[in-house]
């Protein structure tokens, strides 16, 4: 009984469901306890390594002495952007998160410390901004003279308070500490004093407040909180200053989604971090309140997104002029942008579309954009970082974008500090529940403790995935339990490159999927992308699902005109690139015949272990400028996300079929 009332007064959102919410349930990272080779050590990385290395540049960099000198009200901020709080925000998640399945003294501690420097430069009434606080009358330039005077376009004063929430919400829930909750909060009572019907109006100019309001709602049950995520949301498209005519996505609104009313939007505009934080928040929104304006308009978006706006290994964000969406079928590979934020927002957003409806077609986007772009952001060494994530690199040409070697850190550091937060919550991808149906998204090496009609049920996996496509799944119910067992099928497992026509498989493969059920073969149907499974489980039953792992050439839709004429290559959920290191020296001279046969094979000593795909296929070989040569040369592809992890040299993902274009290819 002590403990009930301790939770009702902590807690009380989290202790009782809101009355609507996502039709689908997560199940935490905190029931799942990895033991495979790919995850596992990444998460271990990101704790020892990725985690400490963002707090110390943190500190390096005066984003830590930023907040120490708010709390004095003396000096002068030190970093370049009125942002910069966020990555300490970030990486105080991120840590929180590795805390609730490590404990760690000395990090808690640590956090504490980090808090209260945090604490002291709040302001009495709950702001917290240290571009501003420091000295308010010579605020940060993008600032503006009084407080949210620049929200719309520059200060980010919102956005910092976003991750603050999502920063408190991880500390709390790890370690049951009120100290950076009780911040938030006061900040948050603040905001929503302050925006609101008939108060200020805004549209927040880089979002992810309102998903951070959302789960400060759900912790405290206070209503306040979801009111303003929602107002924010619906504050988009109102502002009359803008010049709808111009083409510049400042100018017109596009650039922060504030052109148009959210339930008219239907193409995805705009910075694309931006636009996948709202996404996200429109989702929380649409199931908390049972808006379906929002949901049909979020439906539409994503539409579009992949059919016309995603590169082939999961990336968006294809502008680097504005870091924004391009036009429809506009995805350059010579100028790719690819923020990491961008990959992570994306998966941010495609599952809470899966927990709307219930379809494994947001869990393949998911999936394509984890396995490749997003963590094609992050070194293995666990320190070093991609901003942008290219789809080529040649000797011969740069844009000023371009990055063919990773760095340390950033001058605007959103994306370590971003890999650091998502990184440690990957685990809970992987399970969701809905009454008698309990769904497998992800395969990884693991156990789980979960609930399925508030029964208890452990699944083991054991795979080696996604180097191998056998899997198996052990169920262990406390008790004997009837429900279904819902297996995802990604779309490459049938012939679906991608759940659109934007990119398909050159050939369809007649190998099926096969299921078994205590060493029994079983038919299944697929509804929504899910083998179901439907039985009384009894300890120790175990599924066995043989994915076939073939070597699938990947052609892209006519309209993206670059990729015309040539394919990319995908083995299970990984996309392949040729780089230099492997390739005598060049990427961009590489022909792919459609008679190139591949061999696959693992290698452990590679790039902390890869399997590789092998091949004799022609290159260019120039012998003079006027001598140009094709030759058969040994081939061999890496995981995308595993390149530039041994120097700098050339890369690319899409390969000509025959010789096209000599003067391009032999650059």
């Amino acid at each position: 009984m002590k403990k009930i009332l301790l939770l009702l007064m902590i807690s009380p959102g989290y202790l009782f469901a809101q009355q609507k919410d996502y039709p689908i349930q997560a199940v935490p990272f905190t029931q799942v306890r990895l033991s495979d080779n790919f995850w596992l050590p990444r998460i271990e990385i990101n704790r020892t390594v990725t985690i400490p290395a963002s707090f110390a540049r943190c500190e390096s960099t005066g984003r830590v002495k930023n907040f120490v000198m708010a709390a004095q009200k003396s000096g002068k901020f030190c970093t370049t952007f009125p942002f910069d709080d966020t990555d300490i925000y970030k990486t105080l998640e991120g840590a929180s998160f590795s805390l609730a399945t490590h404990p760690d003294p000395k990090l808690a501690a640590y956090l504490d410390s980090l808090i209260v420097i945090i604490g002291k430069a709040q302001e009495p009434d709950g702001y917290l901004y240290t571009a501003r606080t420091i000295d308010p009358s010579h605020p940060h330039a993008w600032s503006g003279k009084e407080r949210w005077e620049k929200e719309r376009e520059l200060s980010h004063e919102l956005y910092n308070s976003g991750h603050l929430y999502e920063a408190a919400a991880a500390h709390f829930m790890a370690t049951k500490k009120r100290n950076l909750f009780d911040i938030a909060l006061k900040n948050a009572d603040l905001v929503c004093s302050v925006f609101g019907p008939g108060k200020l109006h805004v549209a927040p100019g880089h979002e992810i407040v309102e998903m951070g309001l959302v789960k400060l709602y759900r912790l405290t049950g206070k209503k306040e909180y979801l009111n303003t995520a929602k107002f924010f949301i619906e504050e988009r498209g109102r502002y009359k200053g803008y010049d709808s005519t111009s083409k510049d996505s400042w100018k017109s609104g596009a650039y922060w989604q504030d052109n148009t009313p959210v339930v008219d939007q239907e193409e995805a505009e705009g910075h694309a971090v931006r636009a996948g934080y709202l996404y996200a928040a429109v989702a929380d929104v649409a199931a908390l309140t049972g808006d379906d304006s929002l949901l049909r308009a979020i439906d539409k978006i994503w539409n579009n997104v992949v059919d016309k706006k995603m590169y082939v290994q999961g990336s968006v964000g294809a502008i680097g002029d504005g870091e924004r969406y391009g036009n429809n079928y506009e995805l350059p590979n010579a100028t790719a942008y690819n923020e990491t934020c961008a990959a992570i927002a994306l998966v941010y957003w495609n599952y809470r579309m899966f927990l709307l409806h219930g379809d494994s077609k947001y869990m393949d986007i998911l999936e394509k954009s984890l396995y490749n772009g997003l963590i094609s952001g992050v070194g293995l060494d666990g320190k070093s970082f991609f901003y942008t994530n290219a789809m080529q690199i040649r000797n011969s040409f740069t844009f000023p974008q371009m990055e063919a070697t990773r760095s340390g850190w950033f001058e605007c550091s959103c994306c370590p500090t971003n890999l650091a937060r998502l990184i440690p919550s990957i685990p809970g991808y992987m399970y969701a529940v809905n009454e008698d149906n309990l769904y497998i998204n992800l395969f990884i090496n693991s156990s789980a403790d979960l609930s399925v009609r508030n029964k208890p049920v452990q699944v083991i996996q054991t795979n080696n995935y996604p180097w191998d496509g056998s899997l198996a799944f052990t169920i262990n119910p406390k008790a004997a339990a009837a429900f279904n067992l819902l297996v995802r099928i990604p779309g490459w497992a049938q012939n679906k490159a991608v759940p659109s026509t934007l990119y398909q498989f050159q050939n369809e493969s007649a190998e099926k999927p096969v299921i078994k059920v205590n060493g029994a073969v079983v038919d299944y149907a697929i509804t929504n992308g899910y083998a179901t499974i439907k039985r009384t489980w009894k300890k120790n039953d175990k599924v066995e699902v043989n994915l076939p792992m073939e070597v699938r050439r990947v052609v892209a839709n006519e309209k993206l005109k670059e990729d015309i004429g040539k394919v990319a290559l995908q083995r299970g959920p990984l996309m392949y690139c040729a780089e230099w290191k492997d390739n005598n020296g060049k990427a961009g001279n590489i022909i792919m015949p459609n008679s190139a046969a591949f061999t696959t094979e693992f290698k452990p000593e590679l790039l902390n272990g890869v399997m590789v795909l092998k091949s004799d296929v022609p290159a260019i070989v120039i012998n003079s400028s006027e001598n140009i040569t094709t030759v058969k040369q040994p081939f061999i592809a890496i995981p995308y996300y595993s390149w530039a992890n041994r120097g700098k040299g050339e890369m690319t993902v899409w390969f000509p079929t025959q010789v096209t274009d000599i003067e391009v290819l032999s650059k």
